[in-house]
Order: structure tokens, then C-alpha cells, then sequence
């Protein structure tokens, strides 16, 4: 199973970037794909989840200026990032396949977002 992220880049303060992470391979429809963050000398923070029923959670930090989906067929998750500040800039990872809180089966490698101010 692989988990493949894309849409990072650099933006500059106040725009907008779209993630997306396609999971292949012998994986059934994940219960849950969601997106997790880790910024230069921090601890890695969860950013948004989503269940196949498409109940989404968001990290205070981000709620109203990102919005998770997902599409089932594809087993693809995208995360719309908008209103992007300088606190943002991160490696961001994509994770398949919830075991329990915080531990998930299937990670993807990480895409960097940097946004300027």
C-alpha cells in the first residue's frame, strides 16, 4: 500500500493551496484518511481527519480556512488550504487507515508547504 501526496509549494500569505493523497495498492476503503503537520522544531500536529461516511474533525488552528474531503472511488483525501499564513509552513503527511487515536496503518511521504509573508 502507498499512500502518494502532491500539491505542496510555496504561496504567499493569504493564498490558497490544495493537497491531495492517493492511497493504491490492496487496500480496501479506509474508515478513516486524514493530514498531519510538522513544522521545523515542532511536534507533529494533526490538521484534519475524515471518516468514510465523511465526518471531518479540524485542529483549532486551522478550522474555517481548510477544508478536508475525500473520494471514496479514487481512495484519494485532499485537504483545501485557504487563507495560509506564515504559521502553516510545514511538512504535511497523509495517513490512511485509523487503528486507533494516533496510530494509523498507512503513511504517506511528507509534501512541504511554505508560505511567505
Amino acid at each position: 500500500v502507498q499512500l502518494q501526496a502532491s500539491g505542496g509549494g510555496l504561496v504567499q500569505a493569504g493564498g490558497s493551496l490544495r493537497l491531495s493523497c492517493a492511497a493504491s495498492g490492496r487496500i480496501l476503503r479506509p474508515n478513516a484518511m486524514g493530514w498531519y503537520r510538522q513544522a521545523p522544531g515542532k511536534q507533529s500536529e494533526l490538521v484534519a481527519t475524515i471518516t468514510d461516511s465523511g465526518r471531518t474533525n479540524y485542529a483549532d488552528s486551522v478550522k474555517g480556512r481548510f477544508t478536508i474531503s475525500r473520494d471514496n472511488v479514487k481512495n484519494t483525501v485532499y485537504l483545501q488550504m485557504n487563507s495560509l499564513n506564515p504559521e502553516d509552513t510545514a511538512v504535511y503527511r497523509c495517513a490512511a487507515g485509523l487503528i486507533r487515536v494516533g496510530l494509523w496503518a498507512y503513511w504517506g511521504q511528507g509534501t512541504q508547504v511554505t508560505v511567505s509573508s
